[in-house]
């Protein structure tokens, strides 16, 4: 069965290409302690319709790419404006 993501769509500036931020709370094998974990995913968009910010699902695919593993499946919500990662936020104010 093919694996599904659901994420937020951090950069579309490549054309019929977005980048998903997948994040996922884990918990530590050993301590117990749960933390949140962040991964990137390069998707499939055939009609450039995905925008930064939303929130989409993806789902694996044969490769289309080097990089790219998955097709965008569909827009779950739209962003209501600009959006900034947790890491980039943290950056700016140092």
């Amino acid at each position: 069965m093919a694996k599904t993501l659901t994420g937020i769509v951090t950069s579309n500036k490549a054309d019929k290409t977005i980048t998903i931020t997948v994040t996922s709370r884990e918990t530590h094998p050993i301590y117990g302690k749960q933390y949140t974990v962040s991964r990137k995913y390069t998707a499939h968009d055939e009609k450039n319709e995905a925008g930064e910010g939303d929130r989409v699902t993806i789902k694996e695919v044969r490769p289309i790419s080097k990089t790219k593993t998955f097709t965008l499946v569909s827009i779950d919500e739209r962003s209501h404006g600009s959006i900034e990662l947790k890491s980039d936020v943290e950056s700016e104010e140092k």
